[in-house]
């Protein structure tokens, strides 16, 4: 389906995470070694968005393979930030391919990026999509299932719930409306990322002062661990909290 991670803790250049580990995000992009629920590689685009202070995130989204972009290898290793979320994308058959589809998503310090697929796309959902304005709908970044998951949870932090609740009340909606959906999602405004693990695979790896949470292991570390099938994940700088969708 598609790759993605998301960082925080003390800054590093995106290099460091991005192209210099054995097994890297960039790696991912054209040989994967846990690619669950069909795809073999991720060259439908990628998406880059990163905090450089305490304003709004910068992105860098392309609809190829990260891979046969030119700038983003020399961006990577001059660009540094504590809080990065990024992602490379296999598209669903069908679903556009297009800089707009590439995640991550984002509204004001949110960023936001879904690995995985709705089943019955898109009647499985059109219910949950009556749900939103109709200004959000004729606004999608595009027309896929991962840009309709995002306005979904979008309009619950909109209505106030925080980021947990959000994405844990919209996996819940959407695994209910279309079973056998995967529905792994990252989102982070910087200070706190959350993370949905339904159907798709999610490591992590934690330090005193880090944390990283990615669709697979960067290298054989083994402080990375597996996060269980079902889970919620809620992680800030050097601490990582786990319980149970619902």
């Amino acid at each position: 389906m598609c790759r993605h991670l998301a960082y925080l803790g003390p800054p590093v250049t995106l290099a460091r995470l991005l192209f210099d580990p054995p097994f890297s995000l960039v790696r991912q992009s054209w040989a994967p070694r846990d690619m669950r629920g069909g795809g073999t590689i991720n060259a439908d685009g990628f998406g880059i968005g990163w905090y450089a202070g305490d304003g709004e995130p910068v992105r860098y989204r392309r609809a190829q393979p990260i891979w046969s972009d030119p700038t983003i290898a020399q961006l990577a290793a001059v660009t540094s930030a504590g809080a990065v979320l990024a992602a490379v994308r296999s598209a669903t058959v069908g679903m556009a391919v297009v800089d707009n589809a590439a995640a991550p998503f984002a509204e004001g310090r949110w960023l936001f990026s879904h690995n995985g697929v709705i089943r019955g796309w898109p009647d499985s959902v059109v219910p949950l999509a009556a749900e939103l304005p109709v200004r959000d709908l004729l606004t999608l970044d595009a027309a896929t299932d991962s840009a309709l998951l995002w306005a979904l949870v979008r309009h619950r932090l909109r209505a106030g719930a925080d980021a947990a609740e959000a994405v844990a009340a919209t996996v819940r909606a959407v695994a209910a409306a279309a079973p056998g959906s995967r529905l792994n999602v990252l989102l982070t405004d910087g200070r706190t990322a959350v993370a949905s693990v339904l159907g798709h695979a999610l490591s992590l790896r934690e330090t005193s002062d880090a944390v990283l949470l990615a669709s697979e292991p960067h290298d054989d570390d083994p402080a990375w661990r597996s996060v269980p099938d079902g889970q919620l994940v809620t992680a800030t700088a050097g601490r990582v909290r786990l319980r149970p969708l619902g």
